[in-house]
């Protein structure tokens, strides 16, 4: 064990999960700025590049941010050019612009070069393992939010914070 995970050994997963967030989220921001390009944008293009066209409140979703956080980041995302908002219905839908598209390829390869750094040296079956228990933990925690905040609402309760914001 290194002088840099030495204290880290009988923490709990939720502060080792964290510890690891913002390790990966530093280094990606470190690149990311040689584009100018804040996290928060990133993360809303990211789903973008995947499913242009969705309305603000299934970015939001998906981003799992509150909407009024999503509309401030597209409002600025729409000065610098890279995504416009069209008006469809009742709903306004969010769409990438060329320049919004041509990011990815410079900004991606960043983010998988973080990951590259972070798994350098950890054995395959090791990563899978990491793999399926992360996923079966997003779905436990998944699975009780969504019970308390059932009970909540059964409770005659608004949810105590936005999706995604709490913890």
């Amino acid at each position: 064990m290194s002088d840099t995970t030495k204290g880290f050994a009988d923490e709990r997963f939720a502060h080792l999960v964290k510890i690891a967030y913002r390790g990966f989220s530093r280094n990606l921001q470190l690149r990311l700025r040689k584009e100018s390009l804040l996290y928060g944008h990133w993360t809303l293009l990211r789903i973008l590049w995947n499913t242009d066209g969705i309305t603000q409140r299934q970015l939001s979703e998906q981003a799992r941010v509150s909407e009024p956080t999503t509309f401030g980041a597209l409002q600025a995302m729409e000065k610098l050019g890279y995504i416009t908002r069209q008006k469809m219905g009742k709903q306004m839908r969010v769409f990438v612009t060329p320049k919004g598209a041509a990011l990815k390829q410079r900004v991606v390869p960043a983010a998988e070069e973080v990951n590259r750094i972070a798994l350098a040296g950890l054995p395959t079956d090791d990563l899978a393992i990491t793999r399926r228990t992360l996923l079966a933990m997003i779905e436990n925690l998944t699975a009780d939010e969504n019970a308390w905040l059932e009970a909540d609402m059964a409770a005659g309760h608004e949810a105590p914070f936005d999706a995604g914001e709490a913890a």
